[in-house]
This record gives C-alpha cells, structure tokens and sequence, in this order.
C-alpha cells in the first residue's frame, strides 16, 4: 500500500510535499494508519486531536494514545479538549454536527496562526461510498451523489482512493496498533447504520461492489464537469454584473428547458434551497426577494437581482459646516462658489443661506419625499425611484444630503427645488460628488 500512496500522492497531491501539514488523528486505525503512511513519504504533518469528551475515559485514552503516537514518529502534537454537550445546548444540531464544526474552526485557527498549509483527513473510499447513500436517502442532486471531494480548499484527503479492507490489511501487516472507538458499533446514528448494516449488504452483491462503485463516481465527476462547464458558460451570458450585484433577465430565463433544474444550477452555489419560492419571483411582484444565509434575490420589474446579504445601514453621518472633503460614506467636495456654473447630477449649487448646520447624511427610507429641482410641488422619493427605473438594490444604496428634516439633495440624481440659487441668493455652496 506504501508504494500505491506514494504513486497516488505523486500523481494528485504533488503539492503537499515540502508544505506543513496538519493531520486530524482520531486514534481510530484509518487516521493512525495515514500518519505512518505521512512519515514514510517523508511528509511534514502535525498530529491535531480533538477531545470531545463524549465519553468519559475512553475519550482520555484516545487522547494519550495519539500523544504517544507522536512521540514514537518523532513528529509534533496539538490537542484541544470540548465542551461540546454545552456547544449543543446553545447551538442546537447533532453531536456529528458540532463535533464537525468545533474540529474544523479548531483548525482554521492553528493554520491561520501558526502558518500550516493545509489539513489532511483520513477519508477513505467507504466513507464516501456512506455519504453517497446519505445523501441518496435524502433525495439530492448530481453534487449530492459526488460523494467526498479529494480536496476542499485547505482539506485534503488523500485516502479516498482506498477502501478500509486495504487499511486495515496494511496496519496489520506493519503491526500498527490502533483504537477502537466503541461507539462505532452502534447502529443508532444514520452513518453507523449504513456502515454496520446496509453497505455490507450492497457489497456481497457483487465482489468488486467498492470498486465499480468508484468507477461509477468517477463518471459522475466527470459529468458534472461537463454540466459545470456549460452552466459557467450559459451564466456568463446571462447574469449581467452591475455596481455591487448581479441582473439576470426574467425573460431570458423563462426559455430555459427544464426551468427547475435550470434554476437550481444557476442558483444553488449561492445557498438558495427554497426552489418554488425561486421559481415564483418570476410571476411575483417586484420587490419581492428570497434570502439565503449569504445571498438574495430580489425581482425588479423585468429581473431578478442577485446581491450578497449587507447588514443595512441605518447610520447618520454629520456634516459641519467647516467640512471641505467627506470621504465617507460617500465622497463629496464643497466649496463656496462666487458664480453658478454648469451643473449636473454629480455637481449642484445650493443657497447656502437655506441650509442648516449641521448637514446630515444617511440612507433613504420609506415615506421619505422632497421637491424635486424643475418641479413644482412634492414628490415621494419611493415614486421618483420609480419613474427614474431605479433598481431595488441600487435605492437601498442611496445617500441624501438633508438639512434638518429636508432633503436637500438626492446625491448624484436631484436637487430640491427649495435649495436652489436664486436671483436673491447671496452665498452659493458647490457640492461635488465622485463616484
């Protein structure tokens, strides 16, 4: 088995050779086993334990043993010890969640503090061959049947291509001792039950059952790749990249054939799982949106708008009349101006006898209105953005300039009609904003 691990890192994991390397060791014989394997590649790994505490001495003994284990490979150790019943209480989820969330943030942290480069787990092709049919009994998509990707960004697990019978023949043959964990026995757990009592099964119905199920894995990569190719290809065309966010034409993707798995392709990496609702901001109202924890999406007349979650600004931002240069939020000149010149969207002229200091700066919100310059009478600023088509996340980003309760200037569209120089005007402020 050396031989093939060599072979195999060689040929796919080329780079962890001269890098650090975090190893997650559990005790158990596929992470014990992957350290040896390490060592005699001449691998620079790091044993990493982690310490649920889960079950009482069994899990102290887990501990001290990958300690000793270290130390007989001469190689270095981090252990971090859990807490993670309290982590339950106060998280929720199953204790396979939080163990899974406490190791892997523990391991984000030595490689973000200590310069590690990447961790490698001990993976192997029956624990895929599990997730498969996890996931199978869960109802999924083609990603769903993938089973566990060699590589995650920092995760590498370079044991897939082995299965545990393979493992486990080369501890024995090598006289590498192990833990046994005994809750692996329990069938109480979905993953444990599929283990102890469906894969058997699946693999007495034909002996080579693991490897064809790899082949057929290996097709099922390569389909996707194909589908991915076209899905990037065809979203290129038609989400079209604004300030900060994504349109994507409505009627562009009402000719998609099938719409449902169309949407899920063009959607799913952005976290959205609620698919009918997807589907039915087509037919909504604008404003209408579906969030995700990272992203939303939100219909605006003719689109659908993709943007990443913002924590909305509600803020206040003063302007004293001392002030030259405001360079947040947004960035404007003022200075005072003897004569009008040709003004614009971006630069206005203002009374500056009508203004009064502090200025304010902040988003708009809803009923605001003001008197729009060249109109008579008031308007409400929700109409104005609408009779200037402007964009669901584009009016969120808004800035006012406002004098007491008054808008003063709508920055980079409109200026009140209050605040403009008149024949009787005799201190005129400049306000220049860049984009």
């Amino acid at each position: 088995m050396l031989a093939q691990y060599l072979k195999h890192i060689d040929s796919n994991f080329p780079f962890l050779k001269g890098k650090r390397l975090l190893l997650a060791c559990s005790g158990g014989v596929d992470s014990v086993t992957l350290a040896f394997l390490c060592v005699r590649s001449r691998l620079d790994i790091t044993l990493v334990h982690c310490n649920f505490n889960l079950r009482g001495k069994e899990s102290e003994g887990d501990e001290l043993f990958v300690q000793n284990l270290a130390s007989q490979l001469a190689i270095g150790y981090k252990v971090k010890s859990f807490d993670t019943k309290h982590y339950i209480e106060k998280h929720g989820g199953s204790v396979q969640m939080a163990a899974r969330e406490l190791r892997y943030a523990w391991f984000d942290e030595i490689i973000d503090a200590e310069g590690f480069d990447y961790v490698i787990t001990a993976h192997h092709a029956d624990d895929s061959l599990e997730t498969f049919l996890i996931n199978l009994s869960r109802g999924t998509g083609i990603n769903g049947l993938l089973g566990i990707p060699g590589r995650n960004k920092k995760v590498i697990r370079p044991l897939l291509d082995f299965s545990r019978k393979d493992i486990i023949e080369y501890a024995n043959t090598e006289n590498i001792e192990w833990r046994e964990d005994s809750s692996n026995v329990e069938s109480k757990y979905l993953r444990n039950k599929i283990r102890n009592e469906i894969a058997p099964k699946l693999k007495e119905l034909h002996p080579t059952f693991l490897e064809n199920f790899k082949k057929t894995q290996a097709h099922l990569h390569q389909t996707s790749a194909v589908i991915q190719n076209y899905m990037d290809n065809l979203q290129d065309g038609l989400f079209e990249k604004d300030e900060g966010f994504f349109r994507v034409k409505i009627e562009s993707l009402e000719k998609l054939t099938p719409l449902d798995a169309y949407l899920y392709q063009l959607f799913n990496e952005y976290g959205f799982t609620q698919w009918e609702d997807v589907k039915g901001l087509l037919k909504g109202k604008s404003g209408k949106g579906v969030h995700s924890k990272t992203h939303r999406l939100v219909k605006d007349r003719d689109y659908l708008l993709l943007s990443e979650k913002e924590n909305k600004n509600d803020e206040v931002f003063v302007v004293p009349e001392s002030s030259r240069y405001i360079k947040f939020p947004v960035l404007l000149k003022l200075e005072e101006a003897k004569t009008l010149e040709e003004a614009g969207k971006n630069v206005v002229f203002l009374d500056k006898e009508k203004l009064n200091y502090p200025l304010i700066l902040r988003n708009w919100k809803k009923g605001d209105y003001f008197y729009p310059f060249g109109m008579k009478g008031k308007k409400k600023l929700s109409k104005f953005f609408k009779d200037e088509k402007v964009d669901v996340l584009t009016k969120e980003k808004q800035w006012l300039l406002c004098s007491g309760d008054d808008i003063v200037w709508v920055i980079g569209r409109r200026l009140d009609d209050r605040y403009k120089v008149e024949e009787s005007t005799k201190n005129i402020l400049k306000i220049t904003f860049s984009v």
